[in-house]
């Protein structure tokens, strides 16, 4: 009798540790759902920061290839600005000399 008893104790006792492993199962099951959505959502963010990293680096460069052509148009124009304050300088000194003769007609 006491042998019966006994199996009966141990029949519980193993579905008691199956059920429990059920209620695990369906846990972990849960979990790993999450677990794939936070993956998608992280390789969508990854993604994106891919996209931006990618704009990023074209603007600096268009951002630098600019800088470097308006720092040819400013010493283009420095160079024009000096050579026009020459010829003010040599308009000048004509005016205040008037034994020079007139200068010549530029070509335009």
């Amino acid at each position: 009798m006491d042998e019966i008893y006994t199996r009966l104790d141990d029949e519980q006792t193993e579905r008691q540790l199956l059920a429990g492993r059920l209620n695990i199962l369906f846990r972990d099951r849960r979990q790993i759902s999450k677990i794939k959505e936070l993956q998608a959502a992280d390789r969508r963010r990854q993604t994106m920061i891919s996209e931006l990293l990618r704009m990023d680096h074209r603007r600096s460069t268009e951002t630098s290839e600019s800088r470097i052509a308006l720092q040819g148009h400013i010493t283009a124009l420095q160079g024009q600005v000096t050579a026009l304050q020459a010829q003010v300088a040599t308009l000048q000194g004509l005016a205040r000399d008037p034994t020079q003769p007139e200068p010549p007609n530029q070509a335009r």
